[in-house]
């Protein structure tokens, strides 16, 4: 979230024919998918420099802000959410890819974590044995044969 308070317009691009953002100080393109980048239009509207996020000042969203905004959402959101803070976004979009079965070496690239263990720690199913490698490589050597 924080690294969205620090994205300029500039920042937004097209490569190989997909949206993206550049981000961080060692340049990572992270590609978005097309409702993200409609929210990136809606946000900067007709302005062609400056931060993506404003707040109602007009001058860049910080984290403090960010902080506010989420939890205000959370109060009027029909569904009961806890205290919300900008890293359960974080840890939501890791354990759904998790969930969703994307590969854990894709995960940790898309999470940004430089050592894999920060990204098994937020693997529910990391103590689930129906999803166990065994099985997987048990089912893998059952349709070769």
């Amino acid at each position: 979230m924080f690294e969205a308070c620090a994205a300029d317009i500039s920042d937004v691009g097209e490569e190989h024919g997909y949206r993206v953002l550049r981000v961080g100080s060692k340049v990572v393109l992270v590609p978005l998918p097309p409702a993200v980048g409609r929210a990136i239009d809606r946000a900067v509207g007709e302005r062609y420099n400056g931060p993506v996020l404003l707040n109602r000042r007009g001058v860049r969203m910080d984290r403090h802000c960010t902080t506010r905004r989420l939890r205000a959402l959370s109060e009027v959101s029909v569904v009961r959410l806890p205290r919300m803070h900008p890293h359960m976004l974080r840890h939501t979009f890791v354990t759904t890819m998790l969930d969703a079965g994307v590969d854990m070496r894709d995960v940790q690239i898309a999470a940004r974590h430089a050592d894999p263990r920060t990204t098994m720690r937020y693997n529910r199913a990391r103590k689930n044995l129906d999803r166990h490698p065994n099985y997987i490589l048990a089912a893998y050597v059952a349709s070769a044969t």
